[in-house]
This record gives structure tokens, sequence and C-alpha cells, in this order.
């Protein structure tokens, strides 16, 4: 039927699948008589296994999604993961998604052929428009298809960074709607910056006939996202979604899903990629998600909510221990950012040092994100880099409840940033009793002056 199951197959089910696809493929024919440049041939047996000697890797050189004569179980292999993934974007909360395939390259370079396919369709098109998210793949994917990305701040809203639609429509009358390739936005995102207003933003590009491409790089494991492509797609226009294989189906890095509403549009993008594929991320998510089977991947949706309100709770409760706040973003479904100012009252390294520390520690993927540091990306530089904003109010701490994250993951590390930041308010305690006593010894020897 090519979807996914519903309960998970055991393993030695999916390697028997495999096995069966992998024989189908010209290079383990028992008679095979190859006189090609690409045969198939593996010098190391360790690498033929590790591949389940499907060596051919998916398409052809003129589309990836064409299906190789020699190669029909790897093709078929294709076609399905293909299929399989279509129905579980389905199951995430776009309902009205037609047409997908999964692209070996990571969610940067995926972004880069939507918008090289776009350039045929809009020649005289240079502009980008881009709500700011500090974060340089999707940034870089924009500057190595050869456009200017046109970088609209956000507007603060409490403690949020929100898209400034306003701004958006001014740029578009400004630079005229001809000269724009699309708008790129995005969901998933590094709190305190929230998912775009994907819905108002899908309305503007129908109105004014512009593309619109939807960076959704974690976004499937958060239905509150995967609601807003939903949205989107039914009051306005949105040509194309990419998200990541390896933050949402826990895989190796190296492949991404590029989705959309058009069928003859997502086909074209399929079409532009030069050349075959790698088979391996395919492989991969189609292992996952059959093992995983539709039961076992809403689970795991399930249980990441639950840890996202377990996270948001007692890193609150931490917060308010050491006289610091839970930023309020009620619109970020995955990330949460805790303030640091008390650590950036004390120096202007103390924010850096605790992210230094936090990682000495063995705490992966939290950010600690200080004031006013500017960086730059491709001649291009951003004040307040890694805060979505010129001027952040504070300094703050990032952390996420992403799928596959269990609670012996946040308790631990609820312990580990307590006791760096205790560690930092014993400092300030000490380096204030030396500042009183040098201060006492200056008064002392005044007076006997």
């Amino acid at each position: 039927k090519g979807k996914c199951p519903e309960d998970g197959w055991d393993e030695s089910t999916i390697e028997l699948f495999l096995h069966e696809l992998a024989i189908m493929d010209s290079n383990n024919f028992l008679g095979n008589c190859g006189v090609g440049e690409r045969e198939g041939r593996v010098a190391s047996g360790l690498v033929a296994r590790r591949h389940y000697r499907l060596i051919h890797g998916i398409g052809r050189s003129g589309d990836i999604s064409a299906v190789q004569p020699k190669a029909a179980g790897s093709s078929l292999l294709n076609k399905l993961t293909n299929s399989v993934v279509l129905d579980v974007i389905k199951l995430a909360g776009v309902r009205t998604v037609t047409s997908c395939f999964v692209v070996p390259m990571a969610t940067g370079m995926s972004l880069t052929l939507c918008f090289l396919t776009l350039r045929h369709k809009r020649p005289k098109a240079k502009y980008i428009i881009w709500p700011r998210i500090d974060q340089k793949s999707c940034f870089k994917s924009m500057i190595t298809a050869g456009f200017e990305p046109v970088v609209i701040e956000n507007a603060l809203e409490g403690d949020e960074l929100r898209t400034d639609l306003e701004a958006v429509e001014a740029k578009i009358k400004a630079l005229g709607a001809e000269n724009i390739l699309c708008v790129h936005s995005t969901t998933s995102c590094f709190a305190p910056r929230v998912p775009d207003r994907l819905e108002e933003l899908a309305v503007i590009c129908a109105n004014y006939d512009i593309p619109h491409i939807v960076n959704n790089a974690y976004g499937v494991q958060s239905s509150k996202c995967m609601h807003l492509i939903q949205q989107g797609a039914r009051v306005g226009r949105i040509d194309a979604f990419v998200q990541s294989l390896d933050k949402n189906f826990m895989v190796p890095v190296g492949g991404a899903i590029i989705a959309g509403f058009n069928d003859s549009f997502i086909q074209e993008i399929s079409k532009m990629y030069p050349g075959r594929a790698s088979a391996s991320p395919s492989l991969d998510v189609l292992i996952t998600l059959l093992s995983l089977g539709t039961s076992g991947y809403k689970k795991l949706l399930k249980e990441r909510k639950e840890m996202f309100l377990y996270l948001s709770s007692e890193l609150k409760k931490l917060a308010d221990n050491h006289n610091e706040r839970l930023l309020d973003t009620p619109h970020n479904p995955i990330s949460l950012a805790m303030s640091l100012k008390n650590l950036d009252e004390t120096n202007d390294a103390a924010v850096t040092q605790l992210g230094s520390m936090l990682f000495t520690r063995q705490v992966s993927g939290a950010r600690v994100v200080p004031c006013g540091s500017v960086q730059t990306v491709n001649n291009y530089t951003f004040k307040g880099f890694m805060s979505h904003a010129n001027d952040y109010p504070c300094a703050y701490l990032n952390a996420a409840s992403a799928i596959g994250i269990k609670k012996q993951d946040v308790d631990i590390f609820l312990k580990r940033l307590d006791k760096c930041l205790k560690t930092f308010r014993k400092e300030k305690k000490q380096e204030k009793k030396i500042n009183e006593i040098s201060d006492a010894n200056a008064a002392t020897e005044q007076l006997e002056d």
C-alpha cells in the first residue's frame, strides 16, 4: 500500500525485506557480466554489508526520482521510502500534502535546490525575502543559489521575536514583486524567536503571486509547526517545505525531505538534482519507520510533548531559584529560553564561560547567547548574532525538547546547570568580599595617612 505499517517490524523481518530488494539489483545477479563504468562493484565486503548490497543508489542522471532498469530493488526502495515518508508527514499534521521525496543532502542544500528550481520560473528575480533567523545554513542556502537575501528584522512582542508582516509587505512593494524569487520563512527555531506567521505570509505571497518556501528543519516533530504549514497552504500559498531527516526521525545526518502541495513543482525540484544520488538516507529512514511503525512514531511525538512541559516547568523553578526567569515564548513549541541577566552583569565573559562549563560537563545542545555579539556571514554583518535581533534585552540560555529526549536527560541537564550557576554565585560573593576588604584597607590607609 506504500504506507507506514501501524505496528513496527522486527529487525530480522526488515533485513529479509532489504535482502529481497537487493537481489533485484543487477550487481547481485549470479551470472551478471558488467562492462560499464558503473556496475555496483564494491571492494570491501564490510562496505557491501553496511549498505545491504544496495550499491546503485537512487535515480538516474536526469532525475533523482526516476527508475533505474538495472537496479530494480534500489528503485523500489526509493519509491517506497518516498511513499512511506509522505504518509508520515500526513500523520504528523499536513494532511493535504500531495508529493515529497527524500534528497541525500541536509536542509541547507535542499533549500538551495528549491531556490535554483524557482530561478527557471522567475528569471528576472534576484531577491529572497527572509524574516531573520540566526542560523548560518539557511542564510547560506540563498547565497549559494546566487540570490540576494533581504533580511527582515523581527518584531519584539513581550519576550517573543515575531514576523514583522508590515516590513515584509513594504519590502515587496519597494523591490517589486517580479524581482523577488520567493519568501523564505521558518517554522522550527530557537526561542525567543518563534515560528513565522505562516498563514499571513502565505496570504501575502498569494496576493502578490510570489512563491513561498518554508524551512521546516525540525518541525515534523511539532504538531504546531505542521498545523501552521497546513493552514498556510489552505488560506494562501506555500510551494514547498523542507525538513531534516536526522532531526525528525533520529537517523544519521545527510538527508532531507522536500514536500509540497503541487506534484509538478515537486517533480521539477527532483529533476533539478544532477545525477544519481546516495541511497543511504532513504535506506536509513525506511528502516527506522518500518521498525517504529506509525504507533511507535506517534508515541515518540507524544513523549516529546510531555517532556517539553516537564522541561518548561522545571527550568522555570530553577530560573526562579537563581533570580532569573523563563522567558515567555508560548508560540515556540520546541525551544525554551532562560534569562542570564545576573550572569551578564558579573562580567562580559561570564555568559560564554557558562556555555563552556556546560559543554565540558557533557551537556550538549544548550546554547548560551550573550548580548551584542557581531558576526559576518558571506559579507553580511549580523548584530546580536544568535539572538535573532540587533538588540535583544538580555543574555539567555536555550534548551530544547526534541524527539527522543528522555526525563533522565532533562534531570541531568538541570542538575548540572544548577551547579554551574551556583559556582558563579559563589565566585560573585567571594569577589564582593574581596572588594569590601580592599575598600576597608584603603579607608584605613587614608586614616593612617
